[in-house]
């Protein structure tokens, strides 16, 4: 997969569908495990509730992995909806949790269906979606009197500078796009000479 993308604010929403009140909470993750603390926090918070029903896609070891789960409503009338939704717009590393307060009045298969979408769809709406790319974690170590230079280039292509070490010499870890891979590799399109340049792994940035 080159590019997915992702919301990392944690948003919370609400919809009221015939006096059944429907509460979005859509959280950043990074594995299965958080996702499980995610969902133990939410079913703690709204304890008194009915269902909360949820979805996620998390990318581990290079792959997506999915769940969602209707949580006592009628299969394919809660998770699926919420999990289609995030499939539509590529978005990864992310769960939304919906959790409903029944108002007493039954709104039938289709009713749930379009509730749980629309309540998944107002969490999404009210957050920024971010893209990532494949690219590389990088570390580059430069002598002191190159570092302006280098924090020049990084703006000028977009660079992350994601950190940086004072040592003998400056020791940068850096976030770089696939097009810039071996642009420390050339030191006369750079106007200086790295003491050393190392990809480290693969990483979406």
């Amino acid at each position: 997969m080159k590019e997915y993308n992702t919301i990392e604010q944690e948003i919370t929403s609400e919809i009221t569908e015939k006096k059944s009140r429907f509460i979005a909470t859509l959280v950043h993750i990074n594995s299965i495990k958080e996702a499980e603390g995610v969902l133990e926090r939410v079913r703690k918070k709204y304890y008194d509730a009915k269902h909360n029903c949820y979805a996620y896609r998390v990318i581990e070891e290079g792959s997506i992995l999915e769940r969602s789960s209707d949580d006592g409503e009628p299969s394919g009338t809660a998770g699926a909806p919420i999990l289609n939704i995030l499939q539509q717009l590529n978005l990864c590393n992310n769960i939304i949790i919906v959790t409903r307060y029944f108002g007493g009045i039954l709104l039938g298969t289709g009713g749930l269906v379009r509730a749980y979408s629309q309540s998944a769809k107002d969490a999404i709406e009210k957050s920024k979606i971010i893209k990532k790319q494949e690219g590389y974690e990088a570390r580059l170590e430069i002598e002191y009197k190159d570092f302006e230079k280098l924090k020049y280039l990084c703006n000028k292509k977009e660079i992350n500078i994601k950190d940086t070490i004072y040592r003998e010499n400056i020791i940068v870890l850096l976030e770089i796009k696939e097009e810039d891979k071996d642009i420390f590799s050339i030191a006369d399109k750079i106007n200086f000479k790295p003491i050393n340049y190392k990809i480290v792994q693969k990483v979406y940035i």
